[in-house]
């Protein structure tokens, strides 16, 4: 609206933008390129060269598991003859399940898994996460594929069985699959595979998503860990500072009440009576007693003091 001048001293002028409507690619940064968004503020200034600054923006572009493309389980299984010639050894066969597509950051993927070994072999199966980055440009592509997360199952011995009923691994901290972008692409995938020595590995490849939006289904062990911390609120409660001195049973029960439960026995016959008799009737006579007082001071002090010496090493 004008020229104005500005005094010495520091002057801030607030600025704000409007992001696109349209979907924006996350930020990422990989092997061979990477997606980066930045604000740059310049000021112009007369007969002098103009001033810049640059900051970074981070950008996450939303992924949410719970659409039903990526809540539908995914299985595969495959069967490998371990040898070669007129010198095999029997098959290998591996089936692997999970329960849906879409994982975010932090999540544990439980493995449905079948193995058998019908070969003469020892053969160790194993699970790993792999991402794959695609790069396109000028008309050239190129991968990058590296390994993010592995487990490892028990070995099996020949002519054995193994099942994984939801052998867990957990998704450490990646970036989010990238899937809509023209230039860089970021894929993960579940591998389950067998190694098997002195022959190439069986392996299972399951598609996987890593969103940014969990999953807002409720398993039972969401279920439990809200339980535990309802149970747990007592530890919140604070205990007294000076505890108080428990009632007299006088005070709490009338004389009538207490001579109500009194009942005159009459004197036994027998020896054996005699005996049961005065049991029972020193039962009832301490039933009802009163409790005693409460005292902060030892009624029967021990008059033996035990002195130790203590030693404390650091």
């Amino acid at each position: 609206d004008g020229l104005f001048l500005l005094k010495a001293g520091k002057h801030e002028f607030p600025f704000s933008f409007q992001l696109p409507q349209e979907p924006l690619v996350t930020s990422f940064s990989g092997k061979y390129g990477s997606i980066q968004y930045c604000v740059k503020a310049i000021l112009e200034r007369p007969v002098v060269p103009d001033q810049s600054v640059k900051r970074e923006l981070q950008v996450i572009s939303h992924v949410d598991v719970n659409s039903p493309g990526l809540l539908i389980p995914v299985s595969r299984s495959q069967e490998k003859m371990v040898g070669c010639w007129f010198f095999t050894s029997g098959p290998v066969s591996l089936s692997a399940k999970i329960e849906r597509k879409g994982y975010c950051n932090g999540e544990a993927i439980p493995i449905y898994a079948e193995i058998e070994n019908c070969s003469s072999r020892l053969i160790v199966p194993k699970a790993a996460i792999f991402q794959t980055q695609t790069y396109l440009a000028n008309g050239k592509t190129k991968t990058f594929r590296q390994m993010v997360a592995n487990v490892r199952g028990n070995p099996i011995a020949s002519g054995s069985t193994d099942t994984w009923n939801g052998k867990t691994l957990k998704i450490p901290p990646v970036a989010p699959s990238i899937l809509d972008c023209c230039i860089i692409r970021v894929e993960y995938s579940l591998a389950v595979y067998i190694h098997i020595p002195g022959a190439n590995k069986l392996m299972i490849e399951l598609p996987l998503v890593i969103g940014t939006i969990p999953y807002a289904g409720f398993s039972s062990r969401n279920s439990s860990a809200g339980q535990l911390s309802m149970d747990m609120s007592w530890l919140t409660w604070t205990m007294p500072e000076q505890p108080e001195a428990p009632p007299n049973y006088a005070d709490v029960v009338s004389q009538e009440e207490f001579s109500r439960h009194i009942t005159i026995y009459s004197q036994p016959t027998d020896c054996e009576e005699q005996l049961c008799s005065h049991m029972f009737a020193y039962i009832q006579e301490f039933r009802f007693q009163p409790p005693p007082l409460y005292s902060e001071i030892d009624p029967h002090p021990t008059h033996i003091e035990e002195t130790q010496s203590v030693s404390f090493i650091v």
